[in-house]
């Protein structure tokens, strides 16, 4: 099936200036996508899809969602369907940190990281391929973490890495289970990227030690993450499925 020339991309977390879920969304609408802006901060998805609409001329919704309400996905789904053109592109992007040490960590902390890292993005994706799959065609890129290959080591720790771990077990068997229909399953592994989690949370010595251990020698930008997803949302990407895409700067090699 060919590449719709009208298509839009749902994008969650680009409600944050600096998250890579507002970067993604910026470039996608710069290739001529339609772009919905999920995010839990409402006020921010809608400042987020305005200004896609007035620097790229697409058409643009920023709703209030919270990915971990099932009920909130549906709604803003459906609103995206009925609202924008076709729904070619999903960027599950949002995610939640947690730095809690195992023996502190308890299941509350557990459940909340769980609740969006991977059930809501389990959620949002089985409710947006059942179109994708009706249409024959469709692009999945979901952000998990060098933490789920590497076991932590930058800011988060157990209950983030087996979420983000989640994230790519869920990614190939997908990938797998429904390619036959013209979707591509696909996700990226950021390593230290220059957000408000780094720039808040990690100290200086911090940041000075992750960059010497990084071949690349220096900290990615959310628009290095962009890119890899974009690319992987795009026409070009079609025989490209089940991958994860280390974007890292070389820390997995590690």
């Amino acid at each position: 099936m060919s590449f719709p020339v009208e298509r839009t991309a749902i994008v969650t977390g680009g409600g944050s200036p600096r998250g890579i879920g507002r970067a993604t969304a910026d470039l996608l609408a710069a290739q001529g996508w339609h772009v919905a802006v999920l995010d839990i901060d409402g006020a921010g998805a809608e400042e987020t899809a305005a200004s896609l609409t007035e620097r790229h001329g697409v058409a643009s919704l920023g709703l209030a969602m919270d990915i971990a309400r099932p009920e909130e996905i549906e709604a803003a789904v459906s609103r995206v369907e009925a609202e924008l053109p076709q729904v070619v592109g999903l960027a599950n992007v949002a995610g939640v940190p947690s730095p809690v040490p195992f023996f502190e960590l308890d299941l509350a902390e557990w459940d909340r990281v769980f609740a969006i890292d991977i059930r809501g993005l389990f959620v949002l994706t089985q409710r947006v391929t059942r179109t994708m799959v009706a249409n024959g065609i469709g692009r999945v890129v979901s952000v998990s973490s060098v933490s789920a290959q590497r076991g932590g080591g930058i800011y988060s720790r157990v209950s983030y890495s087996a979420a983000k771990a989640a994230v790519l077990g869920f990614t190939r068997a997908l990938a797998r289970e429904i390619g036959e229909h013209g979707v591509t399953v696909n996700a990226v592994a950021p390593g230290p990227i220059d957000t408000d989690i780094m720039g808040g949370t990690l100290s200086e010595e911090r940041k000075r030690e992750l960059v010497t251990a990084l071949p690349a020698g220096r900290v990615g930008t959310p628009r290095d993450v962009a890119a890899t997803i974009a690319f992987l949302m795009g026409p070009d990407a079609g025989y490209i499925t089940g991958a994860t895409y280390n974007v890292d700067g070389g820390l997995h090699i590690f």
